[in-house]
């Protein structure tokens, strides 16, 4: 299959201009012209997934985080990045992103986050966006049975994969969870939303001391915050199984899921409480 036509399938799912205005997704490197039969799926583009990729021989690597968030004068190979670029280029391994507009998609990336905590049912945005109230940021949805903050958090842990960062929740640990509110990747931007939307409980990453504390003071749900990559892995089984069935051609790619851990944290120790 054409990179052209994989490229056109996968705007299908996760058209561009759904991205926020400071993304940078779309084809990073790669001859639209040439073949593609093995697709890496993977979090981060980094070495570790290029090595992965090369020694597995994909021809395409679909990454959810972009290689270059700003504009660069130069991918020598005397950075981190441009070494990248060079080897999938010497490789012949084209590199496509899908970051925001994955986000938004429906499904995205929090609708694959919410099924993996056990949310079943139908879900809706957080953030709906204008032009589709079915698509947009986060998801909400509620769980078949209610728990409490304790089981929900060790629920939370054993669907996504573990990472040194673990999961970690604030709030009443017997408090009662029934809806839920999810948001893949940084998700702090969104908790007046959750607060709002009046759910039990946010699941998200990357949330900071000062905007947690002060959001606990208020009321409201509790908080559930995840490991960033843990908490968009689970979208890739999602954009694999999704690419298969965009057409027949499609479907005879031969697609893998990257589970190398690529979060950036790599110990914890609890110390002495």
């Amino acid at each position: 299959m054409r990179l052209s036509h994989v490229i056109a399938a996968l705007e299908e799912l996760y058209p561009p201009e759904w991205a926020e205005s400071w993304d940078a997704v779309g084809l990073v490197c790669g001859d639209p012209d040439q073949e593609v039969g093995r697709v890496l799926f993977a979090v981060d583009p980094v070495a570790a997934v290029v090595d992965e990729a090369l020694e597995w021989g994909a021809d395409l690597v679909v990454a959810h985080h972009p290689l270059f968030l700003r504009g660069v004068t130069s991918v020598a190979a005397t950075t981190p990045k441009g070494r990248l670029v060079h080897r999938m280029i010497t490789s012949g391994t084209a590199l496509y992103t899908a970051h925001t507009n994955a986000d938004r998609a429906d499904p995205g990336v929090s609708d694959a986050l919410a099924r993996a905590v056990g949310l079943t049912g139908d879900l809706r945005p957080m953030v709906p966006a204008d032009d589709d109230p079915r698509r947009g940021l986060g998801r909400i949805g509620e769980l078949d049975e209610p728990v409490t903050l304790r089981e929900f958090t060790a629920r939370v842990a054993a669907g996504l994969p573990a990472t040194a960062w673990g999961v970690r929740a604030a709030g009443d640990p017997d408090r009662t969870v029934r809806s839920v509110a999810v948001c893949g990747g940084a998700g702090d931007s969104l908790l007046d939303t959750a607060r709002a939307a009046g759910v039990d409980v946010y699941l998200t990453a990357d949330l900071r001391h000062h905007p947690a504390s002060e959001f606990a003071e208020h009321g409201g749900p509790a908080l559930v915050d995840a490991a960033h990559w843990a908490t968009e892995w689970p979208w890739l089984a999602d954009a694999e199984r999704r690419l298969a069935a965009a057409s027949p051609e499609a479907g005879k790619l031969e697609t893998r899921v990257s589970t190398l851990v690529t979060d950036a944290w790599r110990l914890h120790d609890e110390g002495a409480l």
